[in-house]
C-alpha cells in the first residue's frame, strides 16, 4: 500500500511502509519531470512518498515527525532537482534540523545505522557535462560527495543515485516515457530489497 504525506501541514503516516521517499521541488507544479516521477512514487505499494514543499511551505519543519518518519523505515531515499551543484533549500534546512546531533550522529546518534540512503535527482544538463573537461568541470559523484559524507556521518549505506540527465529537454526529446520506466523500476527495487 502507498502513502501520500504532504496534504495536510502536519499529517503524519497512519500506515508503515519500508520506503521513505522524501521529494523536494519548490516548483512542482511547473515540472514536466519531477511531478510524474513523485506521482509514481505515491501509486507505488511499499512507498511513503513526502512532498515536502507542499507539507512545510514555510519551513516549519516538524523535527520529532520528520525523526519517527525516518526510524520507521529502511530505506530513504531523496527526490529533487539538482540546483546548482546541491540540493533546494528545503531539503538542506530538513538535513540541518532532523539530522541532529544525539539522533542522526555524535554520541549516542545512531538511529539511522544501517538504513540504505539514496538520491533520485534530475539535473538540466547533458551528462557529458558533468566531468573534470565538461562545463561542470565535476563529475556527479564528486558534486554528490556532501550527501554520500552525510550517509556515511549518519550511518547510512549509501547507495548508486538515480539521475536523469538534460531533464529540461527530456520531455520534448520524447525521453520522458523511458525515464519514468526506469524510475519506476527503481522504485520496485527497493520494495523487493525489503520485502525479502
Amino acid at each position: 500500500m502507498a502513502t501520500a504525506v504532504g496534504k495536510e501541514p502536519h499529517n503524519i503516516m497512519t500506515e508503515i511502509n519500508q520506503v521513505l521517499l522524501l521529494m523536494a521541488h519548490p516548483a512542482l507544479d511547473r515540472s514536466e519531470i519531477n511531478r510524474p516521477m513523485f506521482h509514481q512514487a505515491v501509486n507505488t505499494s511499499g512507498v511513503t512518498s513526502v512532498d515536502l514543499y507542499r507539507q512545510y511551505p514555510r519551513f516549519n519543519i516538524d523535527v520529532n515527525a520528520e525523526q519517527q518518519r525516518l526510524l520507521q523505515h529502511q530505506v530513504i531515499l531523496f527526490q529533487f532537482p539538482f540546483y546548482w551543484y546541491s540540493v533546494p533549500a528545503l531539503l538542506k534546512e530538513w538535513m540541518d534540523l532532523v539530522l541532529e546531533y544525539g539522533f542522526a550522529y555524535g554520541q549516542d546518534g545512531t538511529a539511522l545505522k544501517g538504513k540504505r540512503f539514496a538520491v533520485a535527482l534530475t539535473a538540466g544538463g547533458r551528462e557529458d557535462s558533468y566531468h573534470a573537461d565538461g562545463l561542470n568541470r565535476c563529475s556527479l559523484t564528486e558534486l554528490l560527495r556532501p550527501l554520500e559524507q552525510m550517509a556515511q556521518l549518519t550511518g547510512m549505506i549509501w547507495q548508486p543515485p538515480f539521475v536523469i540527465y538534460g531533464a529540461r529537454t527530456a520531455a520534448e526529446d520524447g525521453r520522458l516515457t523511458p525515464h519514468l520506466d526506469q524510475w519506476q523500476q527503481w522504485l520496485a527495487h527497493w520494495v523487493k530489497e525489503n520485502q525479502q
